[in-house]
């Protein structure tokens, strides 16, 4: 392993972990682009998707169509051409934008778990709650909420000198990958990050546990048993986009703190994991289960 000693910052760079001579992989790559676009126009184009729970769909799309986008350069040059190099400044804006989407997409499906809890709880009122406006703010809050707690991450790391390592543990650049290498004191950015992790995506994470629980509390109050599971079966495509999205990061999480002796390969099929399969599976998932989306798209592709 090469390591940057005493070298200035700007000339400083990283490598980054992959699996090279995988040229056939930006197919697969290619794929989320294809689904989230595909959703996107479907939405954008019928006048009858213009409804809360579509546009909130909307919205994890075009954050997964961006968290696609950031990693995108990075992957598709060690696939393509094993380029492994990254200069730290664009390591530092990459993990920036990774982790402020990831921030987004956290919040994004909060939204859409009170969306569900709405139509279920009070469906007479569903369209007055959930406006078009009020969205809209909504989605702003998102981002600058994502924007506020991510943006100290990049200058925290720039306050360090890099002189244990510069070999990273994946193809693209996140936070805890990147703390490790510095030759300082890491505690700030560890107590920092931690809570940007607890506020974010573990307040969500526990605020949608607890708006199933009130939508489920009020599904069993429903006298009629087929009426009852209709309304559990709208939920369906929401608790899988939220699965896919939770297990991959806490696993990541997990193996870079607790992982020390973990094999090298392990660590880059979680990152590949953790890059590719929500932006992957959710337009899958909500195509399947949603018969009007899925009609607008077999219509358009069978015109």
């Amino acid at each position: 392993m090469s390591a940057v000693n005493d070298t200035n910052f700007n000339s400083a760079v990283f490598l980054l972990t992959g699996i090279p001579g995988q040229e056939k992989v930006h197919l697969w790559i290619s794929i989320p682009f294809l689904g989230n676009s595909v959703i996107l126009f479907i939405i954008k184009t019928d006048p009858s998707l213009h409804e809360p729970m579509y546009i909130f769909l909307s919205m994890l799309a075009i954050t997964d169509l961006a968290l696609s986008i950031s990693t995108m350069p990075t992957t598709l040059g060690i696939f393509l051409f094993n380029s492994r190099e990254i200069s730290l400044n664009a390591c530092f804006a990459q993990l920036f934008f990774i982790h402020m989407l990831e921030c987004i997409e956290s919040s994004v499906l909060l939204l859409m778990a009170f969306d569900r809890f709405i139509a279920i709880r009070d469906p007479l009122r569903y369209a007055s709650i959930l406006t078009l406006p009020r969205i809209g703010k909504m989605g702003l809050v998102c981002v600058l909420r994502g924007v506020a707690v991510i943006l100290p991450l990049p200058f925290l790391l720039q306050r360090f000198q890099y002189c244990l390592s510069n070999v990273l543990s994946h193809c693209y650049c996140i936070n805890q990958d990147v703390m490790k290498l510095a030759c300082s004191d890491i505690r700030i950015n560890s107590i920092y990050g931690l809570s940007v992790a607890l506020l974010t995506v573990g307040l969500d994470s526990l605020l949608i546990f607890l708006s199933y629980v009130m939508i489920l509390k009020t599904v069993l109050s429903i006298t009629s048993h087929a009426e009852c599971l209709r309304a559990l079966n709208t939920c369906v495509s929401h608790l899988c986009a939220v699965l896919l999205f939770y297990m991959p990061m806490i696993g990541l999480s997990v193996v870079h703190r607790f992982g020390e002796g973990s094999p090298p390969l392990l660590q880059i099929l979680l990152g590949y994991i953790y890059l590719l399969v929500p932006p992957l599976m959710n337009p899958i998932v909500y195509s399947v289960k949603s018969k009007h989306l899925r009609a607008r798209i077999i219509r358009v592709f069978v015109k």
